[in-house]
């Protein structure tokens, strides 16, 4: 399993992963805001970045990030914002080794914390026990 930076070439697998993850969540978004995740994603200057999983050539997963600035550190926060792996692929270790990479990613860059928000049901979440313990927090959201 090959954890890697996302880049150009992988937008067609990407925006198929993509749309799995939106299907999975029921959600719709326009074209524009999928087309602006990627530039965003891909962008040095963004704080918004994407690693990609890959098996025998093939992107298998994806999870993007944003970094940010925290009011109770003053190193960088990463938001693990989305993960998907490709449905088929599952069982294979992609999102292991997403998360790992990014956690390893952080102690080389210095970051304070990861973090991420998931569904009460996600059946992911037996995966992201084995790295944290969901706390004991409460997301409000208001849509404007």
């Amino acid at each position: 399993m090959l954890v890697r930076p996302a880049c150009p070439e992988d937008h067609t697998p990407w925006s198929d992963l993509w749309q799995g993850y939106l299907d999975f969540y029921h959600c719709e978004l326009p074209e524009s805001v999928t087309e602006s995740t990627w530039e965003r994603a891909l962008n040095p200057a963004s704080p918004v970045f994407c690693r990609v999983a890959e098996k025998e050539g093939q992107v298998i997963g994806f999870a993007l990030c944003i970094l940010h600035e925290g009011t109770w550190s003053t190193a960088p926060v990463c938001y693990l914002e989305d993960l998907f792996v490709d449905p088929a692929a599952r069982g294979a270790g992609a999102g292991q080794a997403l998360i790992d990479a990014i956690l390893e990613e952080g102690k080389r860059e210095g970051w304070s914390n990861v973090y991420w928000v998931t569904r009460q049901d996600n059946p992911a979440r037996k995966l992201y026990d084995r790295f944290a313990q969901a706390d004991d927090y409460v997301r409000y959201r208001i849509s404007l």
